[in-house]
């Protein structure tokens, strides 16, 4: 990917990511400060995100999606009306966390209807990503499929060691590590199912 094309499409996922966080916000009555207090992100980042002027990292983004009732995948959906269930490999968006240096496409089509969603991930070697517990709005089942290199997964304690083709099922609302212990970059298919709970 060209750099100036690259710099657009940053551009454009930080303002969608803006635009959900402030219409999820919204739409759940929720102030900067309730939303801060249920999720632990100062109420200026949150400011700051919702302006498209701060490059949030994958922990805070779950930590917003958490106090929002939705997935990390839905704050990178675009707000068009219009849908389409083919995803073109050119047209699948690309963010690379600021912190870890991981980089997520979105495979799956965008504002479909649909409660799967497909994401790639390149994890790089040393790197380290820790998604905290909690109870959630939603039940969000996601399984890890190994493509390239290996990974080991820490799910409550429990650690899985991930080789090329491994599969590993596992509950979003578990407290769980990624990481890449070795040398060499790693690839895996990230599945998630979405199921609102009834009350």
């Amino acid at each position: 990917m060209k750099e100036n094309e690259s710099s657009r499409q940053t551009s454009e996922i930080h303002q969608r990511i803006a635009q959900r966080i402030g219409a999820l916000r919204a739409a759940r009555g929720l102030s900067l400060d309730l939303l801060a207090k249920k999720t632990g992100v100062s109420r200026s980042m949150i400011s700051l995100i919702e302006r498209g002027e701060a490059s949030p990292t994958v922990v805070v983004l779950d930590k917003l999606a958490f106090g929002l009732g939705v997935t990390i995948a839905s704050l990178f959906e675009a707000s068009a009306v219009d849908a389409s269930p083919h995803s073109r490999h050119g047209d699948q968006l690309e963010w690379t966390d600021p912190q870890s240096g991981y980089t997520r496409r979105a495979i799956s089509p965008p504002r479909v209807c649909s409660s799967l969603d497909i994401i790639q991930i390149d994890f790089p070697a040393g790197a380290s990503v820790t998604f905290a517990a909690g109870v959630r709005d939603v039940r969000i089942d996601q399984q890890v499929w190994i493509l390239k290199g290996r990974m080991e997964c820490i799910v409550d304690g429990i650690q899985y060691d991930l080789q090329t083709g491994d599969c590993l099922a596992m509950r979003e609302n578990s407290h769980i590590v990624f990481q890449n212990a070795s040398n060499l970059p790693a690839r895996y298919a990230l599945v998630v199912s979405t199921a609102f709970l009834s009350n």
